[in-house]
């Protein structure tokens, strides 16, 4: 079989993407293991593939604004590869209905050309047309999110979001102290850039294989540090890390730690829990215990049982991930506007499953990595109401258009004392 081109990478990945429900990640990760493409040629791929992700709702208006008729999906796929290369990377004409086109089926290049032709020739009046159309279109977002986001925090900031949402995420990097020092981190690894007012990490423009492959830091973005920031873990502490995977926060937590105690890091889902097995390993957290276990069930594994009650417990929820849509490309296409309700159930089910293990006086932090204020502020509210005198020490979040880091939100309880 041929070597696929990063144009045809990105095609079968779009096509893989409407059929499959999986996500994008893991579509055209699991596409580029079994190709030998160059790094160039590997990230123009992904560039396409991603792209055409994020303005998905403004490539199908300029589409429709030239092909009126019915479309079959394969072409579309390979129209929406076209126009992306043509009005929002800039391609050469040349090469963006040349390369285009040569990738469709013989059957349907004559109308894939027609059309990628006509969009260069009336470019500017297409870039104009779409300057006219509702934020929805233009910053191709779901109107439902478009609309609440509007409500909450205002026209201005929405579009500052959708902005934020549509750029690609930089690289940032945790510095893992339980291996390395700062000061060696940074002689060793010169092209990273600390952060100001995040010592645990830095920025890079490329991905750092040599020192995520020593175990030396973790790809994870400052956001995350609130939540393991707000529960404060200490050494010889027993702690339950509830919805662990991939690790990155337990790691992180067991350096706070000093890798002193015992950390038991639950996950539902097998594959998940092998890749948080497979990253608390390189990074020395030893203090680390897998297990795993579906909290929205009653029945509790006895590993977990003997080792209550924990100290602390951070609880990092499932939910509908909006404050991190810029990395998680394809959530904006799944949501649905029931979803924040029906997350919000299952947070507080599990929330209510894990204050049972929590001793008197211990702290449980929850967070998600939602802007919602269903999965976040009356998450706290109604487990609040549920636990009579469990206290709200302290809530914290992260907006991308304020912080400019990615959007998570924590809030620190504390357990009551019997009388």
């Amino acid at each position: 079989m041929a070597q696929r081109s990063a144009r045809q990478t990105a095609l079968a990945a779009l096509l893989r993407w409407r059929k499959e429900k999986r996500f994008a990640d893991s579509i055209i990760s699991g596409l580029l293991v079994k190709t030998s493409l160059r790094p160039s040629d590997r990230a123009f791929a992904l560039d396409l593939f991603y792209g055409v992700l994020r303005h998905l709702t403004l490539l199908d208006f300029w589409i429709g604004r030239l092909r009126t008729s019915r479309i079959e999906s394969s072409v579309r796929d390979i129209l929406r590869l076209g126009f992306y290369q043509i009005f929002l990377l800039q391609t050469p004409d040349h090469a963006a209905v040349h390369e285009t086109v040569a990738i469709a089926p013989t059957k349907q290049r004559s109308i894939i050309n027609a059309v990628l032709r006509t969009a260069t020739a009336q470019r500017s009046e297409l870039l104009a047309q779409a300057r006219e159309q509702p934020s929805f279109v233009q910053t191709s977002h779901p109107q439902f999110l478009i609309e609440r986001w509007q409500e909450r925090f205002g026209v201005k900031e929405t579009e500052e979001l959708c902005k934020w949402n549509n750029r690609p995420p930089p690289i940032y990097g945790r510095i893992n102290l339980m291996k390395i020092d700062r000061e060696s981190f940074t002689r060793l690894y010169p092209e990273s850039r600390p952060l100001a007012g995040n010592p645990d990490f830095s920025e890079f423009d490329t991905l750092p294989t040599a020192a995520l492959n020593s175990g030396h830091c973790y790809i994870q973005d400052p956001s995350t540090a609130i939540a393991c920031q707000l529960l404060k873990a200490n050494p010889g502490e027993i702690i339950l890390d509830a919805c662990a995977a991939p690790g990155g926060k337990t790691a992180y937590l067991a350096q706070f730690m000093q890798n002193k105690g015992v950390i038991v890091a639950c996950d539902r889902d097998n594959e998940r829990l092998q890749i948080l097995k497979d990253n608390v390993n390189r990074l020395g957290a030893t203090i680390v215990r897998p297990i795993r276990h579906d909290w929205r069930h009653n029945q509790l594994p006895e590993v977990i049982d003997s080792m209550a009650p924990f100290d602390r417990v951070l609880l990092d929820a499932p939910c509908t991930n909006t404050g991190v849509m810029r990395r998680r490309i394809d959530v904006r296409w799944r949501l649905l506007p029931k979803d924040f309700s029906r997350m919000s159930d299952e947070q507080v089910i599990i929330a209510r499953a894990v204050i049972r293990l929590l001793k008197p006086g211990g702290i449980l932090v929850y967070s998600t990595c939602s802007l919602e204020p269903e999965e976040n502020e009356h998450v706290v509210r109604r487990l609040i109401t549920d636990v009579p005198a469990l206290a709200l020490e302290r809530q914290k979040d992260s907006t991308p258009f304020r912080n400019r880091f990615d959007g998570a939100f924590a809030a620190r309880l504390r357990k009551p004392v019997p009388l």
